[in-house]
């Protein structure tokens, strides 16, 4: 059988162009890119795209960062999140972790090493993640199963 070897795969939304296209030109061999210049535009590649990773500027024109993230839970809650930003905003890093369920916060200018750790081990969390609920549908429906034949041999 062959081995599907997939690219992780990755949105960044950033209101700096300059920032998605170091991004985009950093990562690409090692990641499927789609980028977003603002949150409206994120949330309609979200429409299109299943991606694994969100990584997202704080500081944005109409949506920061974090509202936008909060606002996708209901209808994407399985990417993991990343925060970015310039500024040392403590407040920002707490409604990050309280409200839009960030994995990770990294200030810019970001350190490709970093960021490709970051990253990885976001998704090696993500993985887990769908692993997990996967056995857990398998233990429920097996279980299912036990329950229906115990009942068929109470009843015969």
């Amino acid at each position: 059988m062959e081995e599907v070897n997939e690219k992780i795969k990755v949105l960044y939304v950033d209101d700096e162009v300059n920032n998605l296209q170091a991004f985009k030109a950093t990562f690409r061999r090692n990641y499927q890119i789609f980028i977003a210049e603002s949150a409206e535009e994120a949330r309609k590649i979200l429409e299109n795209q299943t991606v694994e990773i969100i990584i997202t500027d704080q500081r944005m024109p109409n949506e920061t960062g974090v509202e936008f993230l909060e606002s996708i839970i209901p209808d994407y809650p399985d990417p993991m999140r990343i925060l970015l930003t310039g500024y040392t905003d403590i407040q920002a890093v707490i409604d990050a972790i309280n409200k839009g369920q960030v994995y990770h916060y990294l200030t810019k200018p970001w350190d490709e090493d970093y960021m490709r750790t970051v990253v990885k081990n976001a998704y090696e969390v993500f993985d887990l993640r769908r692993k997990n609920d996967q056995l857990t549908r398998s233990l429920l429906k097996a279980n299912d199963q036990l329950e229906f034949l115990l009942r068929q041999n109470l009843l015969s």
